[in-house]
């Protein structure tokens, strides 16, 4: 039995390219199952079968996963982007059928994967032709509606932008992108722009209630696996006037608001103290967008602090409790002393102080932001009105 699974793949400057390269690799697998079948009732479990399954489990226990996740996570969001009339109505009846294809072969694939392990480790000659037979003919199925629709509507609607976009995000899921070189001594930074152009933003497409559409690119983020989705930056202003900012993690977000914890003595909880209005910026740049928030703030509730509280490692509530935070000490070693002096005392189980707690901003205004080429962004915002309702107004850039 020979086998010919290596050849050239085309660069990642040509995305659709590799993606059908991958197709080309999955048929010769494939047909590398049909001669498994042919090869094992006769000389059973040898070197060349366990090399053959060897190299087909390698092949669909990873490889063919980062394909789906390409579609999944670029391909598909990038043509919802851009499809527009008969496209985007091809797309929507398309996209579904083909995730539901993803997981369907996944099942597929666990009825070989023992078999398949088993003849690699010589322990057996077994493999189920009804199996080969489901699995190979629904994944020619699947490459078959992916060529004949949505690569060609690639080719036709992607920007050379949006090609290079999703050829270097091809390369960071294989951990194989080159190294960026690092900016020219001198180099201006007025020089230093990024055009966007993932995404659009239209008043047709986002829901009544902004923490819904919050909700939804917060999923979104999570999905995409944006560095720290919860990250945002809180701005607040003392009573001279000042601001200052911070950037904290969200706990929590609902039709409430907005809620993190923090020492209520820290100079984010006095500047509260004094003016009761901060805003927050979430920036998920993976996706090209932010979030702006402004509202008035207020404590959580007793029993929501020490719920929290409670819920945290025992080490990051010593590490609250020792801390006078944003108050000056002399040194690291004072710190940690501080700290050793809590956690003798404190036990497995300490109870939350009382200068430490919750904040919930409750917003009244909210502004969804979509990068878009040449500075021409997507901007909707959303202003509370005084019986609790929303008005949506678009801005311009």
């Amino acid at each position: 039995m020979t086998l010919h699974l290596h050849d050239t793949a085309p660069d990642f400057d040509q995305p659709i390219a590799v993606l059908k390269h991958c197709h080309d690799r999955i048929r010769k697998q494939l047909a590398t199952l049909d001669k498994l079948l042919a090869h094992l009732p006769e000389f059973g479990a040898d070197e060349q079968a366990r090399q053959a399954a060897a190299a087909v489990l390698k092949y669909f226990e990873k490889a063919a996963h980062l394909h789906h996740d390409d579609e999944e996570q670029d391909l598909i969001p990038m043509l919802r982007a851009v499809a527009q009339g008969e496209d985007a109505a091809t797309l929507q009846a398309l996209a579904p059928v083909i995730l539901q294809d993803h997981k369907d072969m996944d099942a597929l694939w666990q009825d070989l994967h023992e078999q398949l392990s088993a003849i690699a480790e010589g322990q057996s000659p077994v493999l189920s032709a009804s199996a080969v037979q489901r699995f190979s003919q629904r994944y020619l199925a699947h490459m078959e509606r992916e060529e004949g629709t949505m690569a060609p509507m690639a080719l036709r609607l992607f920007s050379p932008e949006q090609m290079a976009q999703l050829g270097k995000a091809m390369q960071a899921r294989r951990g194989i992108g080159p190294a960026a070189p690092g900016p020219a001594i001198g180099q201006a930074v007025a020089d230093l722009r990024k055009d966007y152009g993932q995404a659009s933003l239209n008043e047709d497409e986002v829901m009544d209630d902004p923490m819904l559409q919050f909700t939804q690119w917060f999923e979104q983020a999570l999905k995409a696996e944006v560095n720290e989705p919860n990250a945002m930056s809180v701005a607040t202003v003392a009573a001279n006037g000042r601001p200052s900012s911070r950037i904290v993690l969200v706990k929590q977000f609902d039709e409430r608001g907005f809620t993190w914890y923090t020492n209520y003595d820290s100079r984010k909880g006095q500047e509260l103290e004094d003016n009761q209005y901060a805003a927050l910026l979430f920036f998920w740049s993976e996706l090209e967008r932010q979030v702006r928030i402004e509202g008035r703030v207020e404590r959580t509730s007793n029993e929501e602090s020490d719920r929290y509280f409670r819920s945290r490692p025992l080490k990051s509530r010593l590490s609250a409790i020792a801390s006078h935070q944003s108050a000056p000490i002399s040194s690291r070693a004072e710190l940690e002393q501080n700290y050793e002096a809590v956690a003798r005392q404190a036990g497995d189980d300490p109870a939350r102080p009382g200068n430490w707690g919750g904040f919930r901003l409750v917003p009244e205004r909210l502004e969804f932001w979509q990068g878009r080429r040449s500075r021409f962004h997507d901007r909707i915002v959303y202003e509370r009105q005084e019986d609790g309702s929303w008005i949506r107004l678009r801005l311009q850039p």
